[in-house]
C-alpha cells in the first residue's frame, strides 16, 4: 500500500460502522467480530466522542473483571480520541499511531467521523 495515498481512498471501499455510548461492551464486541473490525467510533448526535477498541475490551473490561453485558462503552472507551482529516496522506496516520502508541485513528471529514484507519491498513494491497 502506498502510504502517500489520501486516507479517503482507503475508506472509499468501506461503510462507516459506529455506535452509541450506551451500547454494552458485549454488543460492541459482537459487532466488531461480525464486521471484522478492531475499533468502533463512538458517536452521540452525530459527533465523535470516543473510540472503543479490542485493546479497550481486553485492558479496561476483561482485565478489570467488569461485566461486558452491563458495562456501557461510555465507561471504557477512549474519550476524545486524536483524529485525522480524510484528505491527509495515510503516512500521517501511521506516524500518529507510532507517536501515540495506538493502532486505530478515527477519520473526520468536515467535522463528521467517516471511518477508522488502522495499522493493519498498511499491510493491505492497493485496490
Amino acid at each position: 500500500m502506498s502510504s502517500t495515498r489520501p486516507i479517503s481512498e482507503i475508506l472509499r471501499r468501506r461503510s462507516l460502522v459506529s455506535v452509541e455510548p450506551e451500547m454494552s461492551v458485549r454488543q460492541a464486541s459482537q459487532l466488531m467480530a461480525s464486521e471484522k473490525i478492531g475499533a468502533l467510533p463512538v458517536v452521540r448526535e452525530g459527533r465523535l466522542i470516543g473510540i472503543f477498541t479490542e485493546r479497550d475490551a481486553l485492558v479496561r473490561v476483561l482485565a478489570r473483571g467488569l461485566n461486558p453485558d452491563t458495562t456501557p462503552l461510555a465507561e471504557v472507551m477512549t474519550a476524545d480520541p486524536v483524529t485525522i482529516d480524510a484528505r491527509r496522506p495515510f503516512k500521517h496516520a501511521l506516524q500518529m499511531m507510532v507517536d501515540g502508541g495506538f493502532r486505530h485513528v478515527p477519520v473526520v471529514d468536515g467535522g463528521s467521523v467517516v471511518g477508522v484507519v488502522s495499522a493493519r491498513d498498511a499491510l493491505e494491497p492497493e485496490a
